[in-house]
């Protein structure tokens, strides 16, 4: 058994507890693949984070990131929230300014953006329509017509997220899916707001869990892939913000950046609990 400071924080949030919680462990060296598993299966979170020293000489830190079924190469939400635990720990970024994180992606860039935070969106690893038959699929899990999937894209930048969109906002939180024993597809759902709205878009993420499929309070990694789609294809402008987990009854609040052909993708970071775990 070792001992790790630890680190609860919400992200994506202007306010703690609205936004969606992370479990971090410093100094995880002595963990095992089988332990870190078995603590983020205890927490329950959708990501516990595992803070370790970088192998490439680029990087400040490396984070193993873990829902409780399995390890991710990348997730949004758990990289500002690694990064601010990491900071907060004393951590200073060998060049200064920007912080670089090696995650199973590779190598990340965040940046501190006001009062939060905000990370590069890596690029995507599939991109492209769906095909009619996922489609179908969809539209019957969600409960929806056809017709009402507008547009749809493949957004994967890790996790393997698809995305569709709906005619409105309003019909986004409307949602009640079933996805009966479905339990193998990343969903995002979109849907934009009327004109003068405070925020652009409300969001909604669907993944396979222990139990079946479950809903994620704010995902960073997949409003990443959706900003790269939604402006690359006019859908949206080169700066909005996002709201996600409404129907969790949750306030997250994404800013989304596109500068310089780069998408950087922000929120605030809030920390909630600080301790020591035994593992």
């Amino acid at each position: 058994m070792s001992r790790h400071r630890f680190t609860q924080v919400d992200v994506f949030a202007d306010v703690a507890l609205a936004g969606n919680a992370l479990a971090v462990v410093h100094d995880a060296q002595p963990l095992d693949d089988a332990r870190m598993a078995a603590f983020a299966r205890w927490t329950q979170l959708s990501e516990t984070t595992y803070l370790l020293p970088p192998d490439d000489v680029r990087a400040d830190y490396r984070v193993r990131i873990f829902t409780p079924s399995a390890e991710l190469p990348f997730a949004g939400h758990p990289t500002l929230g690694s990064c601010a635990a990491w900071l907060a720990a004393g951590g200073v970024p060998r060049g200064g300014g920007e912080i670089v994180q090696q995650c199973g992606v590779g190598l990340v860039r965040v940046r501190r953006d006001g009062a939060g935070l905000a990370f590069a969106a890596p690029p995507l690893r599939a991109a492209g329509p769906l095909d009619e038959a996922l489609l179908a699929r969809i539209a019957g899990w969600l409960g929806v017509p056809r017709a009402d999937l507008v547009a749809h894209q493949r957004v994967d930048n890790g996790p393997g997220w698809v995305a569709v969109m709906l005619p409105s906002a309003a019909a986004v939180r409307a949602l009640r899916p079933d996805f009966g024993g479905q339990r193998d597809v990343f969903l995002g759902v979109v849907g934009a707001e009327p004109a003068g709205h405070s925020t652009a878009f409300e969001v909604r993420a669907f993944f396979p869990s222990a139990g079946g499929m479950a809903e994620d309070p704010v995902t960073g990694s997949l409003q990443a892939g959706l900003a790269q789609w939604l402006i690359g294809a006019g859908i949206a402008p080169a700066r909005y913000v996002a709201a996600q987990g409404a129907a969790l009854r949750r306030a997250g609040r994404v800013s989304v950046a596109r500068e310089d052909g780069e998408v950087w993708v922000g929120g605030h970071v809030s920390a909630c609990i600080e301790g020591v775990v035994t593992l």
